[in-house]
């Protein structure tokens, strides 16, 4: 087990520092181009398209633009959101939240390409029941053997990357916080986590939304609410902290230490994979809530999906490192005097890492239950949210693979996935679940240059 480990940890390396950011960048840039970049030409328009039609009642088959949404950003905001940003500061220095932004930008593109293919190779049941994802378009991108190996790898990973492991993943996140803010034991957290789970799977997509778009507005209310009173608490050092962003951007050495070249590569990778698998532009998960949006063309709901990565990153994500920065990284923060030689010392002797940071920083505002609870119950509903739509996007590739039958299996799995993500944890399942993630990417930005020209084409009938 112990030698499987290593094996995946260094394709997992090899993949996330190398061929991921440079393909997911490379591909952000490449339809940002080539869609005139839509993500500024288009991004009001998407607003008015994600939000006009307003509504807190679910579907039966089809998705309001808005419920599409919800079901892409409840899979969006996750343990990633916290964890993930406080990861990236750590490692990368405040200056990673900038090439975060940056990579945002570009995945906005991206997101709006796979929402758009979505949308125009979706097909509908004999009942009314309307199908989309990747597994779709690869295969009109590639219609003989090629595009039918190239779309069962992507079924097969993330069935078993969003499905199993990572609801196993998101349900630890949610046991272990709420085990350690409330002293409830792991085993019942992940009782009524797998029983409310399973309500909604066996509910089916109407559930799902029905239960998402309320959740979603909520989760981000209560996250940013209770934010804006950490920013509000240290309003003097804000300045300071969006210069420690700029600053340590391209100058990341002076912290972290390391010499130029290996410090600006840490930042840059660090903002680029931390940014990229939390917006999750590119990875061909979100487009199948919105491949079965009810919109008169795929460009509305492309629109739309953009807005999915602004809220993911650009509000969300960045509340993490506000908080964070402000209350640890300047002003009279532990880590404000920080360099080169004493930046690991000082993690070290305040018991920093990237599970206990925003933690850390809530409690030096209030007191440390405050700290504790907050983060637990953020991570309750943003983990959760996750697990639900992941769950859903695995079923349609399940569905895909071996057809209807097999969901009743898939979906007893899943559940009990979900209990033994809270009871236990092994480092293996959690290297598994980033690798199949990573690979999942793959076969999905293949097709989706090989059908770079009906993006462009729906872009270019864009007002």
């Amino acid at each position: 087990m112990e030698e499987l480990l290593n094996i995946v940890s260094r394709i997992n390396s090899g993949l996330s520092d190398y061929v991921l950011t440079i393909l997911l960048v490379g591909t952000g840039i490449f339809f940002t181009i080539r869609t005139r970049f839509v993500q500024v030409r288009c991004f009001f328009e998407g607003w008015r398209n994600a939000f006009g039609k307003f509504t807190l009642h679910g579907r039966s088959s089809s998705l309001s633009p808005f419920q599409a949404l919800s079901a892409a950003i409840a899979a969006q905001v996750g343990t990633g959101n916290i964890v993930g940003a406080s990861g990236a500061i750590i490692t990368g220095g405040p200056g990673a939240i900038f090439w975060m932004w940056l990579i945002s930008f570009f995945g906005m593109a991206t997101i709006y390409a796979e929402a758009v293919l979505a949308q125009k190779t979706r097909i509908k049941d004999d009942d009314g029941t309307i199908h989309g994802g990747p597994v779709y378009y690869i295969k009109q991108a590639f219609p003989g053997f090629f595009g039918t190996l190239l779309a069962g790898f992507f079924a097969v990973a993330i069935i078993i990357s969003l499905g199993f492991m990572g609801c196993m993943v998101q349900a630890n996140s949610i046991g272990e916080t709420c085990s350690n803010a409330f002293g409830i034991p792991g085993w019942v957290i992940g009782v009524v986590i797998a029983i409310f789970s399973a309500l909604v799977f066996f509910g089916g997509v109407s559930r799902l939304v029905s239960v998402t778009e309320k959740i979603v507005p909520f989760m981000a209310f209560i996250y940013l609410a209770g934010g804006v009173a950490i920013l509000i608490a240290r309003i003097e050092y804000i300045p300071a902290t969006f210069a420690a962003i700029f600053k340590y951007a391209f100058y990341p050495e002076a912290l972290i230490g390391g010499g130029f070249g290996y410090a600006i590569k840490t930042a840059i990778s660090q903002g680029v994979k931390r940014g990229l698998f939390s917006n999750e532009a590119g990875m061909g998960s979100t487009p199948h809530a919105h491949a079965i949006a009810d919109v008169p063309n795929a460009h509305i709901q492309g629109t739309v999906a953009m807005i999915g990565v602004f809220i993911d990153t650009a509000i969300v994500l960045t509340m993490t490192a506000l908080i964070v920065i402000s209350t640890i990284y300047v002003g009279d923060g532990p880590l404000a005097n920080a360099n080169g030689k004493t930046y690991a010392a000082l993690l070290a002797s305040n018991n920093l890492s990237q599970t206990s940071l925003v933690q850390y920083a809530i409690s030096s505002v209030t007191t440390a239950n405050v700290g504790n609870i907050f983060v637990a119950i953020c991570l309750l509903f943003f983990a959760f949210s996750t697990i639900l739509s992941w769950n859903y996007f695995g079923k349609i590739n399940m569905s895909y693979l071996f057809g209807k039958k097999s969901l009743i299996i898939y979906t007893i799995l899943a559940v009990l996935f979900i209990f033994l993500g809270t009871v236990m944890k092994s480092e293996l399942v959690w290297s598994l679940q980033d690798m199949f993630n990573q690979l999942m990417v793959l076969p999905n930005v293949i097709a989706l240059f090989a059908l770079a020209g009906l993006v462009a084409n729906s872009a270019r009938k864009a007002n």
